[in-house]
């Protein structure tokens, strides 16, 4: 999923992977040329990545009380079998403060399937699937099956990042309060709408301190890449082995800028611009999925410029009079965005958008609005998992903007619309609402990932990503630094390429199995 800014009343996805290594890992996670190697310590780094103190060994030698799980129910679809693969489930201790050490701890949820080959194991395979806010324990069992060939030399491990789902989650509002957000215009017509969609932003934040106030100023990307390399420490592995895919780049850039000599191999797959402000991410997104509908229209033989007009049109329609569905609910301009970009993550879901799209024209707004449902992860009793809460308090968390004023509003609506009449309009608004008036300060403008001294890192663009677009996989590459960031790039559609595209999946494949780095600048077609 896109690395997504909540955006007032829309949610909308915003930016809330030469030669060989030298050696292999021992079965423990430990490079067999260089066992003695020193790793970096989970304390609380400076702004080099240097630790100002080791942990307490109450939390880095703690032992993690392992038992058996089934995979979480959402994880599931509703006709879907439960996954048959051995799942066990652990909760991890974390500061909450790493500045306090000592003081009070969180839970972090884990879960696990164990490699099939015990004799040959490398060591543990971490995951975070993106958003922020996606939980990896309801995840990584759902798309276990992708990774059966990893799992047989690696533990797959998925954990809740802090402040997500079973990992101290940050709540906000409740299902009806949600519900009336979501109703509010998106982009606004006049003076009203536009004080109820500021005012809906500003109340959402205040909402969030009240219910969530102690957890808001700790569960940024920093904070998590500390404990990503405390589960490292726990789970007996000197180096971090890393996938991750949409936000989950970034999370793993910045914890190799904060640990580079714990690197061991990652992958980053879908990678989020790090190079780019709050301004620039949401700019990226209208590009991408302009570009993701372009090519859809194309698929379908529809001109780039009709088939952007027909949603257009469409969208107006909606704003004057939402549509019926058949749970009795409207399908709103704001909700009919989502349930739009939703299908363009997958060019296996545009063939359900044109039945959307056509039923839409008809008058029955009920595929659109389920694609919406899907995203703002509500299930069929209208309860709202609580992702986008947990999304909004990470991005906030993470990201230094200032209020903007009218003017500055007027002149991004104008750009953005330009870029893509039908995602510019909302993202534009996204930016006026956003974390401006969220009660913690964010980290910084960008993240730092520069990471000298790392083991390479794949870095993998898809070159039709609606979510993530490709041009932010070589920027990446290049902040990570020289023979660090190695681009992989891949000529296809779609929102990640791991398990999409069967080259890349080669490659990723050889890189965490044999150790085997592809060229930078290595080209797959999926």
């Amino acid at each position: 999923m896109g690395h997504r800014v909540r955006a007032g009343a829309l949610a909308a996805a915003v930016v809330l992977a030469a030669g060989t290594i030298a050696g292999c890992d021992d079965g423990k996670g430990a490079a067999a040329d260089g066992r003695n190697a020193p790793s970096v310590s989970a304390g609380q780094p400076t702004a080099g990545g240097e630790p100002q103190g080791a942990l307490p060994a109450a939390l880095t030698g703690q032992k993690l009380d392992w038992t058996g799980c089934e995979a979480p129910v959402e994880a599931l679809g509703s006709n879907a079998e439960r996954p048959g693969t051995p799942w066990q489930c652990a909760t991890l201790k974390a500061p909450l403060d790493y500045a306090d050490p000592d003081g009070e701890t969180i839970g972090i949820a884990l879960i696990r399937a164990k490699a099939g080959q015990p004799d040959r194991r490398i060591g543990s395979l971490l995951f975070n699937f993106g958003g922020p806010g996606g939980s990896g324990v309801a995840t990584l069992p759902h798309a276990a099956d992708d990774y059966r060939n990893l799992n047989k030399r690696y533990d797959l491990v998925g954990f809740d990042p802090r402040g997500v789902a079973r990992s101290s989650a940050v709540t906000c509002r409740d299902d009806a309060e949600t519900e009336r957000s979501l109703a509010i215009d998106p982009t606004p017509d006049d003076a009203a709408e536009e004080k109820a969609y500021l005012a809906d932003a500003a109340d959402f934040g205040a909402d969030c301190a009240r219910r969530s106030g102690r957890l808001l100023p700790r569960v940024g990307t920093l904070d998590t890449a500390r404990d990503m390399d405390l589960i490292r420490q726990v789970l007996g592995d000197r180096k971090l082995h890393y996938v991750g895919f949409s936000y989950g780049t970034e999370l793993g850039g910045v914890y190799a800028h904060l640990y580079p000599r714990n690197v061991g191999r990652l992958v980053l797959d879908a990678v989020v611009d790090s190079t780019a402000d709050d301004v620039a991410h949401s700019r990226n997104q209208v590009l991408g999925f302009q570009r993701a509908l372009e090519n859809y229209f194309k698929s379908r033989g529809i001109g780039a410029e009709e088939g952007t007009a027909r949603i257009v049109a469409l969208l107006e329609k909606l704003d004057r009079q939402p549509l019926p569905t058949q749970d009795g609910r409207k399908l709103t301009e704001g909700l009919a965005i989502i349930g739009i970009i939703k299908p363009l993550y997958s060019q296996g879901d545009w063939q359900y958008l044109t039945i959307g799209l056509e039923a839409a024209e008809r008058g029955d707004g009920s595929v659109l609005l389920a694609f919406a449902d899907v995203y703002h992860n509500r299930d069929s009793e209208g309860h709202y998992s609580g992702q986008n809460e947990s999304h909004a308090a990470i991005t906030c968390a993470d990201t230094e903007v200032a209020r903007s004023t009218a003017e500055e509003r007027s002149r991004h609506l104008a750009d953005f619309t330009e870029v893509s009449p039908v995602f510019g309009p909302p993202l534009a608004w996204g930016l006026a609402a956003g974390c401006a008036d969220w009660p913690v300060k964010g980290a910084a403008t960008t993240p730092d990932v520069s990471a000298k001294g790392a083991a390479p890192i794949l870095v993998i663009g898809t070159t039709g990503d609606p979510a993530t677009p490709y041009e932010g996989a070589r920027k990446t590459a290049d902040e990570l630094g020289e023979g660090v960031g190695v681009l992989v790039t891949n000529k296809g559609e779609g929102h990640g390429a791991y398990g999409n595209s069967t080259c890349v999946t080669k490659v990723v494949d050889a890189y965490l199995l044999d150790g085997t780095v592809p060229e930078d600048g290595t080209t797959c077609s999926s």
